[in-house]
């Protein structure tokens, strides 16, 4: 017997079609073996796809989140596109979607009867000094502004402070030499005051340029509060994605160290079922 499985494409932190970051959400992942979510997210061939199954404890739905190689315990855009893409059959103000790093509430705002933006709290990232800081600087052919740390709230991710958002657009990194560091994310970015632009690279784990990514959003504005560029409780806008044709925008406030929430908008463009 032939068993279906739905999915909906959409594309986060934007809300024009064909930008942001790409993500297929599967509705109802009852009867996938994680083999078989492992080999989904392989033929998406997406930088993740997500699964929705029942909750275990009191969130709304349990999502598990792949790459194209492996299963991640967190993300961001996954996690904001599957609020959009559940929570308006469901007519949810808040959703709450179990992770293996928790329940990660989503808090929608409308327009009339459409989702037009989302805000995630994040988990709490552990912060410490990145131990090949030195090497990854001469990497990237860059002196540091800010002291160069890991950040890991579920994905790990690496920050370095370029002097201006011309200097990270110019970018050209050795992918090979940056996926020799190991497996985390490498965040550029620059900016003043509310608007900030970043570039993450991620060759060692995904791929060698993500368009928009969440996880990294919340952590940097803690990294940017903590070493005095904001404050605590100051939003800031991030652009991502233009260099790669994907342009994105993600909002991100850390309200505290231990409190950090990241926004945007996503929109559905397709639909779709596996025959399996």
């Amino acid at each position: 017997m032939v068993a279906r499985f739905r999915y909906v494409v959409c594309d986060v932190f934007t809300d024009v079609p064909l930008t942001g970051n790409q993500l297929a959400v599967f509705t109802d992942a009852r009867g996938l073996s994680s083999a078989d979510m492992q080999r989904l997210a392989k033929e998406m061939n997406y930088s993740e796809s997500t699964f929705v199954l029942p909750p275990e404890s009191d969130g709304h739905v349990r999502m598990r989140i792949f790459t194209p190689q492996q299963e991640l315990p967190f993300a961001g855009h996954p996690t904001l596109g599957t609020a959009f893409v559940l929570a308006g059959p469901l007519q949810l103000g808040v959703i709450r979607l179990e992770t293996e790093r928790g329940i990660i509430p989503v808090r929608l705002e409308r327009d009339g009867p459409r989702i037009v933006f989302g805000w995630m709290e994040q988990p709490t990232p552990a912060v410490e000094p990145y131990e090949r800081a030195e090497e990854l600087q001469e990497i990237l052919g860059v002196r540091s502004e800010l002291p160069v740390e890991l950040y890991d709230n579920g994905v790990p991710h690496v920050y370095v402070a370029f002097p201006s958002p011309e200097a990270v657009a110019e970018l050209r990194p050795d992918f090979q030499r940056l996926a020799g560091l190991g497996g985390h994310g490498i965040d550029c970015f620059a900016g003043a005051g509310s608007r900030w632009k970043a570039r993450l690279f991620a060759p060692a784990v995904a791929t060698n340029e993500d368009p928009a990514t969440g996880s990294a959003a919340g952590p940097l504005a803690l990294h940017l509060a903590r070493h005095g560029r904001i404050g605590f409780g100051d939003e800031i806008e991030i652009a991502q994605g233009a260099e790669i044709r994907r342009p994105s925008t993600l909002y991100a406030v850390a309200h505290s160290p231990e409190r950090i929430e990241v926004g945007g908008s996503a929109v559905i463009v397709a639909r779709g079922e596996f025959e399996l």
